[in-house]
């Protein structure tokens, strides 16, 4: 198993057990340890969702310590679930997605699900915001995801001026 993947399933498994939140090893993955970036983690139930929670640009001093916080977020504050419970834990799946920076787009051409998630801001006041990560089953075209992210984020494009942001993302499953 790749060990970010141990990372937030030992994050995960500690903070639910018994509260605690881990400390970072950091030359356990020296790679990530020296570099921030934006990360999501998803969690999986049986091959259904059960929570994803993340950042898209860095919070914390590194990929480590942003794996760690945004695992017990994900574990616990989730908005669509409760919080995991341990007789779950056994039954759980986990991805880690590390973000690149977001980059403006000019042209919805330059989208595509499959490569590239997206981030839709409103200019209105208040502003509003919603995330979809990229490769998602289900989202084959960019009419797709733009509609699905809107929907989450609760944004009316047709009533409300938005601006859409692409990234990457390198995923550890």
């Amino acid at each position: 198993m790749q060990a970010l993947i141990l990372l937030a399933k030992k994050t995960v498994e500690t903070y639910i057990k018994t509260g605690k939140i881990i400390k970072a090893e950091d030359n356990l993955i020296e790679e990530f340890s020296n570099k921030k970036a934006g990360v999501f983690i998803t969690i999986e139930k049986s091959g259904k969702l059960r929570g994803c929670i993340g950042t898209y640009l860095p919070t914390q001093d590194n990929i480590i310590e942003e794996v760690i916080q945004n695992a017990i977020s994900a574990s616990t504050e989730d908005y669509r679930f409760g919080p995991i419970q341990k007789h779950e834990l056994p039954l759980l799946s986990y991805t880690v997605s590390i973000l690149e920076e977001p980059k403006l787009i000019k042209d919805k051409k330059e989208l595509n699900p499959k490569e590239y998630g997206i981030i839709i801001k409103t200019l209105n006041y208040p502003p509003k915001s919603a995330l979809l990560l990229p490769d998602l089953e289900g989202v084959d075209t960019t009419e797709q995801q733009i509609s699905i992210t809107c929907r989450k984020g609760e944004i009316d494009p047709s009533q409300e001026k938005i601006i859409i942001y692409k990234f990457k993302v390198k995923k550890y499953e």
